[in-house]
Order: C-alpha cells, then sequence, then structure tokens
C-alpha cells in the first residue's frame, strides 16, 4: 500500500515534512546503520492486555501480560517531566490498549509503540518515505538518523499523541507463521500532541489527527492498514471527546485514497495547484465523524490485567 508521510523535519524536498521547534535539551545520538525493517518476534515477546474483552480469545496464551503492564506504563513516563492525574490516567491506559482482528490470512494486533520496537519502525518508516519519494539509497542512513530523532522527540508528547505498531501473524495450511512487525502508525489527541507546523491544507490543531501510517512491504494488501486505521479510529474515540479526525491523502495515492472514503472520510478541502510551485504534492485534507467511546476507568483497567 502507497503511503503518504508527514514526518517533522526539514529534509523533505517536497516540504512534507515539518521543522519541529521545541525549547527541550538536543539529544545527541550515535550515526549507525540501524537494522532491516523486517522483524520477527520472538517466543517471549508478549503484548500488552486489553481492556477488549472480546479480543481477547484471539491473543496467543504467551502474548498475554499480568503484573508485566505496569512497568510498561513506567517506561512511558519522561523523566523530569510533570504530569498531571488526568495525563497518567491516560498514559496508563495508551500502555494497556490493544486492538486485534482476525483476518482470513492470519492475524493483526496494534498497539503502542515502546522503546525496544523504535529502530525497527524507523527503518520502516524511513524505507516508506524513500519510496515513495524515490529518494537516493545513499541517503538512506541519514534518513534513518533523522526519523529516530523525530520519534524520541514525538514520544516525549504522549499522552497527547501516540505511535502504533501492528504485528501480524500469517495462517499457512492451519500452521502459524513467525510474528512480524507489520506496520505503524501516529496519532495526535489534541494540539498539545500536534506538530508545531502541520501539511496544508492545515487541519484544526486542536483535533485529532492520524499521520505517518506504513505497512511492510511484503504484508500489503492483506488489510493491515485498514485494520491500523481502524485501531487509530478506536483509540481517538476513547482519547477524546471531539468525535472527529483529520488525515492527509496525497492526490496521486489512489490506494490510500480508496481506502479512506471506504471508511466514510470526506474531502473537507484540496491543496491549491500553486503548491506545485513549491515542490509539494497536492493533497487532500479528509475528515471522519467518530463515535465518542468512554475511556476505562482505573478500576476498570487494573481488571483487565488480572
Amino acid at each position: 500500500m502507497a503511503t503518504a508521510l508527514s514526518l517533522s523535519f526539514s529534509l523533505d524536498p517536497q516540504n512534507r515534512f515539518n521543522t519541529i521547534t521545541t525549547t527541550k535539551t538536543t539529544r545527541r545520538f550515535t550515526f549507525s546503520t540501524l537494522p532491516h525493517r523486517k522483524t520477527l518476534i520472538p517466543n517471549h515477546f508478549k503484548l500488552s492486555s486489553s481492556s477488549h474483552s472480546q479480543f481477547q480469545t484471539l491473543i496467543p496464551n504467551h502474548f498475554k501480560l499480568s503484573s508485566s503492564s505496569h512497568s510498561q506504563f513506567q517506561t512511558l513516563i519522561q523523566p523530569g517531566k510533570f504530569l498531571t492525574n488526568d495525563e497518567l490516567e491516560k498514559l496508563q491506559f495508551l500502555s494497556s490498549f490493544l486492538y486485534s482482528h482476525q483476518l482470513q490470512s492470519g492475524t493483526v494486533w496494534v498497539r503502542v509503540m515502546r522503546d525496544s520496537e523504535v529502530d525497527a519502525i524507523v527503518c520502516l518508516l524511513a524505507d516508506s518515505f524513500a519510496e515513495s519519494m524515490m529518494f537516493m539509497k545513499g541517503y538512506i542512513n541519514v534518513l534513518r538518523f533523522l526519523v529516530k530523532q523525530y520519534l524520541i522527540e514525538r514520544r516525549s508528547s504522549m499522552p497527547h499523541m501516540a505511535t502504533l505498531v501492528g504485528f501480524y501473524r500469517g495462517l499457512i495450511d492451519g500452521e502459524d507463521e513467525e510474528m512480524q512487525l507489520a506496520g505503524t502508525v501516529e496519532i495526535s489527541f489534541d494540539k498539545n500532541g500536534a506538530n508545531a507546523t502541520l501539511p496544508s491544507p492545515t487541519p484544526p490543531r486542536d483535533s485529532p489527527y492520524i499521520c505517518n501510517m506504513a505497512v511492510e512491504k511484503s504484508l500489503r494488501r492483506r488489510g493491515i492498514g485498514w485494520h491500523l486505521l481502524k485501531a487509530s479510529e478506536e483509540l481517538i474515540s476513547q482519547m477524546s471527546s471531539l468525535g472527529e479526525v483529520y488525515l492527509h491523502c496525497r492526490m496521486i495515492d489512489e490506494a490510500p485514497f480508496n481506502m479512506y472514503t471506504k471508511a466514510d472520510y470526506k474531502i473537507v478541502t484540496t491543496d491549491s495547484i500553486l503548491v506545485l510551485l513549491m515542490l509539494q504534492k497536492r493533497k487532500h485534507l479528509m475528515c471522519k465523524k467518530l463515535p465518542l467511546i468512554s475511556m476505562p476507568s482505573e478500576t476498570d483497567l487494573s481488571c483487565s490485567d488480572e
């Protein structure tokens, strides 16, 4: 599936990437080649438990959590950052969120990205961007370096945003294949989680926004992108009370546009033809109305871990 990425740094020749402005201390990273994005999940890998009981039967026994859900919650708290009680409650909910769906060809799970998965997501996003932009292969390591800076910086905005990661386990002749990383998508829930500069046409800053969806190339056309979208909508419905979500879709990306229209997204406005003078691709700003779902209480979250 083709992807329209909107990462926020200034390398993009089409200016779809926007510059991050921050008053925080600059982080330094070692410049090294990151592993290939296709990641097999070892047997001891565990997914967070879900507050949605209808999905529990789809989760293999060795993927369920008990006491370890608390440690996953702790890793989401940024050192030195003050969080209100409401933010802590939302952060705890994000750490326990799980969406899953049984496909004809296998099963897909979606949850919030963990620290140990950053490098794999960096490779997936960088390779997807390079593919869509026909980026020179010699610069892929530079792109991965910048994407990693972006991902780490964005994680500091949780729980006002979240990066979701999807996993897929195929089924062949009744036998389960190895689970592997399948895709990713980014969500901002409000203005505190929005990027400093958003792509045009500009969505409302306080409204939820979906961007940076990418699916592993070898796993496309299996419905994984659709379920990344559905997982995003489900999470937004519980994290935001506005009842709507926005996203961008480039006019040249027919497959994503068809998926969004099938999911009931409507075009709000479209870039002027003048953006072509700035070497940008024209984009649709699309919106969908979402049902509101109450976020589980702390008691509900505790019970879901038992």
